[in-house]
């Protein structure tokens, strides 16, 4: 390989005294009042500048996952690696890197199930009771429902309406939306307590309403999320605290193993 394309990207456009980013220079974008941070998350993934209203949505999105309190093992683990004496992008790579399939991945899982709804050529309501009874037969859950902190999760409601309204405006489709709303009514049929749609799902249908790839919807959440990190990795560390543990040291944790026994 010759060394002119041994790195070779669409993306930015690097040499003396010019930075572009897919043809953009990046003195018209800092300047420009229309590009935020979510116009050029959109840029630097999709290629194209979003429509002002776009970059809204994608916004509410954001927003909503930045944080959930140290409860949340990516924050409470950004919180404990501050107290070890690590940099404060040390703490926030330990809180992204524990965002797997089970905490913070369900919304990819999500905009995946969706995909395959999509399409599926029954109607709406069979294509989804098939989909939960795939799920169901192989022991898992339905992605992006369920919380075990809020019985309603009170971010559900206005990203819900953001998209009816993007799709009123004819911004999306809204078939995810529907989608989405059909696996709620269906998975909470004869239930005395509702299974609440999560972050993850309420997000997922933004990013999918959107486009963007199921993989990006995981990693759009962990940006997301690291600003949550880096808030409390920040105040973590003003409070002169060191190495601190899950539980307060005076909780020791139930050992399950042999009685003392001696050496023979």
């Amino acid at each position: 390989m010759e060394r002119s394309t041994w790195w070779k990207t669409s993306i930015s456009d690097i040499s003396p005294g010019v930075i572009r980013f897919h043809g953009y220079p990046v003195e018209q974008l800092i300047s420009a009042d229309t590009v935020g941070l979510a116009s050029m998350i959109w840029l630097m993934t999709r290629g194209e500048l979003p429509c002002p209203a776009q970059a809204r949505l994608l916004e509410h999105a954001l927003v909503a996952g930045v944080d959930h309190g140290p409860q949340a093992p990516s924050i409470a683990i950004a919180r404990m690696a501050m107290t070890c004496g690590v940099g404060i992008n040390s703490a926030m790579a330990s809180a992204t890197n524990v965002l797997g399939d089970v905490h913070g991945g369900a919304g990819q899982e999500l905009m995946e199930l969706f995909q395959a709804i999509l399409v599926d050529e029954r109607p709406l309501e069979e294509a989804v009771a098939a989909r939960i009874s795939w799920l169901r037969e192989q022991g898992r859950y339905v992605p992006g429902f369920g919380h075990r902190f809020h019985p309603v999760d009170p971010r559900r409601a206005p990203l819900v309406a953001a998209v009816e309204a993007a799709r009123a405006e004819g911004l999306v489709e809204g078939r995810v939306l529907d989608a989405a709303l059909e696996i709620e009514r269906q998975i909470n049929v004869g239930r005395e307590r509702p299974i609440p749609m999560n972050i993850d799902g309420a997000t997922a249908i933004i990013y999918a309403e959107l486009g963007f790839d199921p993989v990006l919807g995981r990693g759009l959440f962990i940006l997301s999320r690291s600003v949550g990190a880096l808030a409390h990795a920040w105040e973590e560390s003003r409070s002169g605290l060191r190495n601190k543990g899950p539980e307060h040291r005076s909780i020791l944790p139930d050992y399950a193993g042999p009685a003392r026994r001696d050496v023979s």
